[in-house]
């Protein structure tokens, strides 16, 4: 007999086609590692790129898991704070390897940015802006913005089944850049819609509905060892949450609550702690979404930054691997940086950074552990699914919405606010640099189908040249 982990072939009969299709047995432990490891260094391009990346490397090139089961998965992570793509990989290691293989997957999720990110932030705070690095960040936005545009056309061939699901994402797309809705009532309203469309027209809202043009559902190994009765870990039981709460409450807050005890109430320390674990719990719809309170918090009320700096740090995070909040990170880094205490300032703003990675991923492994089990028992359930389904088609249109935003702000100098948080560009204000580098890439990746970090490398070099000509 194969050992676990080797390519073990299953013959299965889609309903939709009656071809007969091949799915591979679950990785081991130290193949799935190396798959996150992976992802976690090639995770650029926001939550956006980074799902898109997940589902070509889980669902459709090694097929551990199936189309309905990601998504499903996805569905639930867009409902938690924090970062849903970070999440969605936990979920999946989860399903493979139980609890450790959710931590390895979150953390290798994590760690390549955060180092990346600590190594800028300690670049920015000790050299401050230089023409060189200005000229890198350049090249790589308008590479960025491509990637995003990729993901979003990839996401929502899949989500967006019907003129049904088409249209909830237009109404988000509206409702959040036009009328400034808040992205948690989207996700409410949504998820009512679903729940009522399911009563009403089933076959629109059905989360297992197809288009015409769709690719048949083909099982994934996570499928299969369901079928087996493998999966025991996922049967949700008595004593499940309380277990779980009792276990992550005092990894999470335990360290805060230790720093406000040795180093006062008013430390920056007690400051990072308390204000990021408040946010790990609000912060629906990620780094976007919280970017405008997160800046004013930090620069008027803690005075941690000075003003633009906000935007210094979302650039960073833009060109980092890992999740768009670890540009938390870089706040973290420069309130401890700015108020070293007794230490030195670049240790003060390491342990800064680590305290703020710290209370903001933590608790998504929480929300994960202790949520996962009921999701998949709730699986079949039609009208959850369908609500789920509504809510994964308003969030195409939220993303959308950050692709938009991200263009106008590479593409034009010059944008301004027209009431209601609606961004417009001045014409005159166009960088026909940024927007010719901008087409370029989107040209390389779309039409070209070349490969992220190509893509990346060449508009990075092209913006170097592009800024030394043109002066």
């Amino acid at each position: 007999m194969a050992k676990r982990g080797q390519t073990i072939m299953n013959a299965l009969v889609t309903e939709e086609t009656g071809e007969i299709t091949q799915a591979p047995a679950a990785p081991t432990f130290s193949e799935a590692m190396k798959v996150w490891a992976k992802i976690g260094l090639l995770s650029f391009g926001g939550p956006a790129g980074q799902i898109a990346l997940m589902h070509r490397e889980l669902v459709e090139e090694r097929r551990w898991i199936g189309e309905q089961r990601f998504l499903h998965a996805l569905n639930y992570c867009m409902l938690l704070p924090g970062p849903e793509a970070q999440q969605l990989a936990v979920y999946i290691g989860w399903l493979l390897h139980r609890t450790l293989g959710g931590l390895v997957a979150g953390i290798l999720f994590v760690v390549p940015g955060a180092v990346v990110m600590l190594a800028l932030s300690t670049l920015y705070a000790l050299y401050g802006d230089a023409p060189l690095v200005e000229a890198l960040f350049f090249g790589v936005k308008a590479a960025v913005l491509a990637i995003v545009i990729e993901a979003v056309i990839r996401i929502g061939r899949r989500a967006l089944k019907n003129r049904a699901m088409v249209s909830i994402a237009l109404a988000a797309f509206i409702a959040i850049y036009a009328l400034n809705v808040p992205f948690p009532l989207i996700i409410l309203l949504a998820g009512l819609t679903g729940w009522i469309g399911n009563r009403v027209a089933p076959d629109l809202f059905s989360g297992s509905a197809h288009g015409k043009g769709d690719a048949p559902d083909i099982k994934g190994a996570v499928d299969l060892m369901f079928e087996r009765g493998e999966l025991t870990h996922t049967r949700p039981t008595r004593w499940h949450a309380p277990r779980t709460l009792a276990i992550w409450l005092p990894i999470w807050l335990g360290p805060v609550l230790l720093i406000w005890a040795f180093t006062g109430s008013a430390s920056v320390w007690s400051e990072i702690g308390r204000f990021f674990s408040i946010m790990a719990v609000v912060t629906f719809g990620g780094a976007y979404a919280v970017l405008a309170y997160v800046a004013q918090a930090a620069v008027g009320s803690f005075g941690w930054l000075a003003p633009g700096e906000m935007v210094d740090g979302l650039g960073l995070a833009e060109t980092t691997p890992g999740p768009l909040i670890l540009v938390l990170q870089f706040v973290g880094f420069l309130a401890a940086f700015r108020q070293p205490g007794l230490l030195s300032p670049l240790l003060a703003g390491s342990l800064g950074a680590l305290l703020t990675l710290w209370v903001t991923f933590t608790p998504c492994f929480l929300w994960i552990f202790l949520g996962a089990p009921y999701i998949e028992a709730l699986r079949g359930n039609k009208a959850l699914s369908a609500a789920l389904s509504a809510i994964t088609a308003a969030v195409v249109g939220v993303i959308m919405n950050l692709a938009l935003w991200f263009a106008l702000h590479v593409i034009f100098g010059d944008v301004r606010d027209m009431g209601l948080g609606m961004d417009v560009p001045v014409l005159s204000s166009i960088d026909w640099r940024a927007a010719l580098l901008s087409c370029a890439a989107m040209i390389a990746i779309l039409k070209l189908k070349i490969g992220m970090l190509p893509t990346l490398a060449g508009s990075v070099l092209a913006g170097v040249l592009l800024l030394a000509v043109s002066g």
